[in-house]
């Protein structure tokens, strides 16, 4: 569960954080002043909270591992390697996961602008 809302985490902050730098980068030379400097606070924000839940993830991962050895204790081999399949497969399906959901709004955005402009 928390392998879950780590990777979760993550994903939505280095998401938010591509918008920012995306917006920032489109702001053209006569932006107001303003913007900028909110679009920096926020970037600088978000980079902050992106390194604390990069810690968050190893913190995780060294929990997954002393947890991984106590099961291995009691586990035969055949399972034990389902098991740490299962644990490795988690984090990718889940980003995975993510990238459709966002593939998915994108293309329903796109839709919406097209029926918009016709």
């Amino acid at each position: 569960g928390d392998l879950d809302k780590v990777v979760n985490l993550l994903l939505s902050l280095s998401g938010r954080l591509a918008r920012v730098e995306a917006a920032l980068d489109s702001l053209g030379p006569h932006a107001p002043p303003e913007d900028k400097v909110a679009l920096r606070e926020k970037q600088r924000l978000l980079v902050a909270q992106l390194e604390d839940a990069k810690e968050l993830k190893e913190h995780v991962g060294r929990r997954e591992e002393a947890v991984g050895a106590m099961v291995a204790r009691y586990l035969p081999v055949e399972h034990l390697q389902d098991y740490q399949h299962f644990v490795k497969m988690k984090s990718a399906l889940i980003a995975e996961q993510r990238e459709l959901e966002e593939k998915i709004k994108l293309g329903q955005e796109q839709l919406r602008c097209l029926r918009e402009t016709l």
